[in-house]
């Protein structure tokens, strides 16, 4: 898919500020600082579209970033920092939850987790959370970058069994610094979110 428009829209702190337009939504779920907004930038050939939080763990917002008039990419706050209170933690859950349950337009939740360490019990909680829920996941190794190429399938391995990962789900290894399966990530939105028919020429059937 070609980007050829890509804008921050709103940082919703409840149903009342989502989009009302019905475009389909993917979520980015995962640890603070794990590499969502890298993520997120380097999908869409942008150097500081999305901005990482100068307070980790202390967004309670929805990030919104609408692609090509099509569809959003939703950056989820980040959980797992240490300096949240227990308060604080239950909040985001709630607020999370809501979201995630109730959001009609949602097509798919990406679980974000660093590739160069297990995932820790907050990955693991929100993937067996998911999945008991019912929810489209695809989880996303980043950080591919940082450790040797003859370590990936080891890592991913590691990846797929800390999380209890079916057979035959796929995890993609990615990096935002060498752009390492970027293909393989927009195919999945591709089969995600049909653009195909908005790609055409005017004057090519549909």
């Amino acid at each position: 898919m070609k980007v050829k428009q890509a804008e921050f829209v709103i940082s919703a702190v409840g149903p009342g500020q989502y989009p009302e337009d019905a475009l389909p939504e993917i979520a980015l779920a995962g640890r603070s600082n794990v590499g969502k907004s890298s993520l997120i930038n380097r999908l869409l050939g942008r150097k500081n579209l999305a901005r990482t939080s100068s307070q980790p763990g202390k967004t309670q917002t929805l990030n919104y970033y609408r692609i090509n008039d099509f569809f959003y990419f939703v950056d989820v706050p980040g959980y797992g920092y240490a300096k949240v209170s227990r308060s604080e933690r239950a909040a985001w859950g709630r607020f999370i939850e809501r979201y995630l349950l109730g959001r009609e337009p949602l097509r798919k939740v990406l679980l974000i987790v660093d590739v160069r360490h297990p995932p820790s019990k907050d990955d693991q909680a929100m993937y067996e959370w998911l999945a008991h829920n019912g929810l489209p996941i695809a989880v996303i190794a980043t950080k591919a970058d940082k450790i040797p190429r003859s370590q990936w399938q080891k890592h991913v391995k590691l990846v797929r069994e800390t999380l209890g990962m079916p057979k035959g789900d796929p995890v993609i290894l990615f990096s935002s610094e060498t752009g390492q399966g970027l293909d393989e990530l927009w195919k999945l939105l591709d089969e995600t979110v049909d653009w195909t028919d908005q790609e055409k020429p005017e004057n090519e059937p549909k």
